[in-house]
């Protein structure tokens, strides 16, 4: 990267409200890693201190009223967030590019539906009996397509990814390495003393505009689908259970877990290490906060759920701060207890 104050400002549509245009920037980093040469950005209020120490060359700031008096230039725009991602989209390390072709080190049965010239694998990948990959797809090193998978258009299936016989996956769908779609779901019956396995018939569908992080796991239904809606956005090791619905554009955060026939509205977000028991429902709109565990079924809309059992936020606070307070409480019990005691004697 070498660019300039003014240079980034152009690019990004921004107003120089501070600084030399003419300034030269090298690097790109958090407020309080940068130096001088270093574009940075100011995009959560939690950040405000930092944003008044940091000495980079060039911050990104929102329209009004900022306090940084040791960076070296400001530049406002209406979304920092938006305006660095387009800086290190320009000079940061990027993915190769798409290059069609099917190395020879990768197996595609000859029953499957693979143009060349319009695709591209990678060495030790496979692509089973029946398989269907759409134009502008990568498929990784060591990926696994099976047999009926269908692939959609500009989809990236990174290194190691496993999508399991007939699921559906969208156009431009990111699976990244390690991920496994359409594992079985975990259904045993306990017969005679002996958990016995039921089979799981069905799918995953996923829809267009979906990413998913690595190695999480999404098991195919027992019958019919188990579905994850368009837009929708899985960070890293979360855990999807047989025939779940997960609604369009849901933000599902590391380690959160689904147990299996679980429906999740559109807009959902399950912070980090959360929980959803089976057979249940969670509404539109709805946020669970970390480590929250729902075990009964949210029906209404919109609301933000704390805590195991999962409970209203204020509802919630409200459970804590009584906790906070029953160590001043037996300590009071217990001086009227002993002042009774002398009474008595």
């Amino acid at each position: 990267m070498k660019t300039t104050v003014g240079a980034v400002a152009e690019m990004v549509g921004g107003q120089l409200l501070r600084g030399e245009a003419t300034h030269e920037l090298t690097n790109f980093a958090a407020l309080d890693q940068a130096d001088g040469t270093c574009v940075s950005f100011f995009g959560n209020p939690k950040y405000r201190e930092q944003l008044e120490r940091t000495r980079a060359g060039l911050v990104l700031v929102p329209d009004g009223e900022v306090k940084a008096d040791h960076a070296g230039a400001l530049v406002a725009v209406a979304n920092p967030i938006l305006a660095f991602d387009q800086i290190v989209r320009a000079y940061g390390t990027l993915p190769p590019p798409f290059v069609p072709g099917v190395s020879p080190a990768a197996y595609v049965d000859p029953g499957a539906f693979v143009d060349p010239d319009s695709v591209s694998i990678a060495p030790n990948a496979s692509v089973l009996r029946g398989a269907r990959i759409g134009k502008g797809t990568r498929i990784g090193a060591g990926a696994v397509v099976c047999e009926g998978v269908v692939v959609g258009e500009d989809c990236v299936i990174a290194p190691n990814v496993t999508i399991c016989q007939g699921c559906l996956v969208g156009d431009r769908v990111i699976l990244h390495p390690g991920v496994v779609i359409g594992a079985d779901g975990f259904g045993f019956e306990f017969v005679e003393g002996r958990h016995r396995k039921i089979e799981q018939l069905g799918i995953v569908r996923i829809g267009n505009d979906v990413e998913i992080g690595a190695s999480t796991t999404i098991d195919r239904a027992r019958f019919g689908e188990t579905v994850i809606g368009e837009g929708t956005k899985i960070d890293n090791q979360v855990q999807i259970g047989h025939n779940c619905f997960i609604g369009r554009h849901c933000i599902i955060v590391a380690q959160t877990g689904i147990s299996g026939s679980t429906r999740i509205g559109d807009y959902v977000v399950l912070a980090a290490q959360s929980g959803v028991a089976g057979h249940l429902t969670i509404a539109d709109r709805v946020t669970l906060g970390g480590r929250s565990g729902a075990i009964s079924s949210i029906h209404e809309p919109g609301g933000t759920y704390f805590g195991y059992p999962a409970r209203p936020f204020k509802e919630d606070r409200r459970e804590a701060m009584r906790v906070k307070q029953l160590g001043n409480l037996m300590k009071r019990v217990k001086d009227l207890e002993a002042r009774l005691e002398d009474g008595a004697e």
